[in-house]
C-alpha cells in the first residue's frame, strides 16, 4: 500500500530511540498516522510540528496498518508561531478541534479551511475570527451545523442578529427582540457578505466564541466526556489582552 499527499502535522510522539509518531490532517486521506524513522533527530523536529505543511508518502504492506511516512515540509510556520502565545494556543486548540474527525476519513473542506487559517494567524484579529468560522465548520461537518442563513421564526434573510440557543436558527432582529435576553448574539462576521476586519469588536469576536462554544460543548464535546481545551481559553485570553493592548493610544 502506498499513497503521497498533502498534510498538516497535527502532533508527534516519540517512538523508540529515535523515531516518531506522526499525526496529519491529509487533503485526500483525513486524519492519518505513520512512523517516520529519524522522526525525533535534531534535523527533522523543526519540521515535524504542529501548524507546519508537508508532502508525505505512506507506504505499508496492508491498509489497517499503522505504516511509514517519508515527510518533506512544503510551509513552515511553526518557527514563527511559536513566538507568539496566541498563535501557540491557537495551533494546539486547532489540532485538538481536528482530532474529532474519524480517522482516516477525508475531510477536504476541512482542511483547506485549516490550511488558510493558519496561513492568516500572523493577524490576531484575523486569526481569532477564522479559528471561530472554523469551529462553526466544525460543527457542520460532524453533523450539528448552524442554520445562519434564514430566521427560524420568520424565514426572513434580513437584519439576522440572534441565534436560538436551542435550536442552533438565526432570529431576525424583529422576531428576536422580544426574547433578545434569551438569545445569542450573532456577529456580524457570521453574517454572510457583512463585516470585516474593521468591524470586529471585542464584543463580536466575544459573541462569536460564546455561540460556537456552546454548540461544541452540547453536541460534540459533553457526549465524548470532555470539555474545552484549556489551548481554546488561553487563545481568547491572548486575543483579548493583545487587542486591549493596541487598543491603547
Amino acid at each position: 500500500m502506498e499513497w503521497t499527499d498533502e498534510g498538516i502535522v497535527l502532533g508527534v510522539r516519540r517512538h523508540g530511540e529515535s523515531s516518531a509518531i506522526v499525526e496529519l490532517l491529509t487533503r485526500a486521506h483525513g486524519r492519518h498516522l505513520g512512523l517516520v524513522r529519524g522522526g525525533s533527530s535534531k534535523r527533522m523536529r523543526p519540521l515535524l510540528q504542529p501548524g507546519n505543511s508537508v508532502t508525505a508518502v505512506w507506504r505499508a504492506r496492508l491498509d489497517e496498518h499503522l505504516g511509514y511516512y517519508v515527510v518533506e515540509g512544503t510551509r513552515l510556520r511553526a518557527a514563527t508561531m511559536l513566538s507568539s502565545s496566541h498563535a501557540t494556543y491557537g495551533v494546539t486548540h486547532l489540532a485538538s478541534l481536528a482530532r474529532l474527525l474519524p480517522e482516516r476519513d477525508p475531510h477536504e473542506d476541512i482542511y483547506e479551511m485549516l490550511e488558510r487559517t493558519l496561513d492568516d494567524f500572523d493577524d490576531v484579529s484575523q486569526a481569532a475570527a477564522h479559528l471561530i468560522k472554523f469551529e462553526l465548520a466544525m460543527l457542520a461537518e460532524l453533523g450539528f451545523g448552524l442554520d445562519l442563513e434564514n430566521c427560524a421564526a420568520t424565514g426572513e434573510t434580513t437584519e439576522l442578529i440572534y441565534v436560538s440557543p436551542k435550536s442552533g436558527g438565526a432570529v431576525s432582529r424583529r422576531a428576536g427582540e422580544p426574547f433578545r435576553d434569551r438569545l445569542l448574539r450573532l456577529p456580524p462576521f457570521l453574517r454572510e457578505g457583512e463585516g470585516g476586519p474593521n468591524g470586529w469588536s471585542d464584543q463580536d469576536l466575544q459573541d462569536g466564541f460564546r455561540l460556537t462554544g456552546l454548540f461544541l460543548l452540547r453536541h460534540v464535546l459533553e457526549p465524548r466526556g470532555q470539555g474545552h481545551s484549556d489551548a481554546r481559553n488561553g487563545f481568547i485570553n491572548a486575543v483579548t489582552k493583545y487587542r486591549a493592548r493596541a487598543a491603547v493610544p
